[in-house]
């Protein structure tokens, strides 16, 4: 068993130092070019004295970086692309980067192979395993994303009413729409807030309203925030009152909310149903029915 173990382990080792080699030498030239490449190279000061960096930056990186080229590799076309969008709608936290993302999906794959077939020992059995849990820790980074953005777009949907409320009497007491936009970024809490600051910073760097709003419009999931933006998208081309669209705005909002509070409320019965049948249900009998079956019992047994 011990030198079963011992196999295994050496296995594993082997095909995370093949992994590594791969992608350190996937990208590498050789020859006239590998000559030519160093000819124009210029060391900067992190490579002269990387030695004195901390382990970090010597060990931990460079592993992410194998990682993450290894990943973008077996995944497919598009991948990068379809992780900013997921980061985007999550609200872009600072410890997850599309790289980082990409690396821990490489990790979470040999850890996964490597952990099973530590576990389980080598068969075929466990190969099948290891190669499921594998797939598993592949995807496990991209579904931590997608929750985060989801809870985040629910958030948005809950307080898109208080910020409209709050943009509506802020236009309608005079105030510039940019400084409405201001006012609810520095007011309102949530999720929501942060957006309308970031609408706010693109406007200031030179795009125009319009072209603001559509990117926060591609940023969310929220039927009701992409309804916002798609109608002041369009009376900011047709040149209509912004104070008359957003009082209208907020009054279907109203609505909206109050329809989908109505939707959750119909669905009260359904979820309660199986914790009725499964939790509340099977004690009540026990309570209730069991101690007359007890009695039976003790009755046909007498006779």
């Amino acid at each position: 068993m011990i030198l079963l173990l011992a196999a295994v382990c050496f296995i594993g080792l082997a095909l995370v130092l093949l992994v590594l080699a791969v992608g350190l030498g996937a990208n590498s030239s050789t020859g006239v070019a590998r000559s030519l490449e160093l000819l124009d190279h210029k060391p900067t000061v992190r490579e002269v004295a990387r030695n004195e960096l901390g382990v970090q930056e010597r060990l931990l990186a460079p592993m992410l970086e194998r990682l993450r080229g290894f990943s973008a590799r077996i995944s497919p076309a598009g991948t990068g692309g379809r992780i900013a969008r997921n980061l985007d709608r999550a609200g872009n936290p600072q410890a997850w980067t599309v790289e980082r993302v990409m690396g821990a999906k490489g990790l979470g794959l040999i850890l996964g192979v490597i952990v099973v077939l530590l576990v389980m020992g080598f068969s075929v059995k466990s190969l099948l395993i290891a190669l499921a849990a594998g797939a598993a820790g592949f995807f496990l980074p991209d579904l931590l994303v997608y929750n985060a953005g989801m809870k985040r777009q629910q958030d948005m949907r809950k307080g898109l009413a208080d910020a409209l409320d709050m943009l509506t009497v802020c236009v309608e007491a005079g105030q510039g729409f940019d400084a409405a936009i201001l006012q609810v970024a520095r007011t309102v809490t949530g999720p929501i807030a942060g957006e309308f600051a970031r609408v706010l910073s693109e406007m200031q760097i030179g795009k125009s309203r319009g072209e603001a709003f559509s990117s926060l419009g591609e940023r969310t999931t929220a039927p009701e925030l992409k309804n916002f933006v798609s109608t002041l998208v369009q009376a900011d081309r047709l040149g209509l009152p912004i104070a008359g669209v957003l009082r209208e705005q907020t009054k279907e909002m109203r609505v909206v909310r109050r329809q989908r509070a109505e939707e959750q409320a119909q669905k009260v019965t359904v979820k309660i149903l199986f914790p009725l049948l499964l939790c509340i249900f099977p004690a009540l009998f026990i309570v209730i029915i069991g101690p007359g079956a007890i009695q039976i019992m003790d009755a046909f047994s007498n006779m």
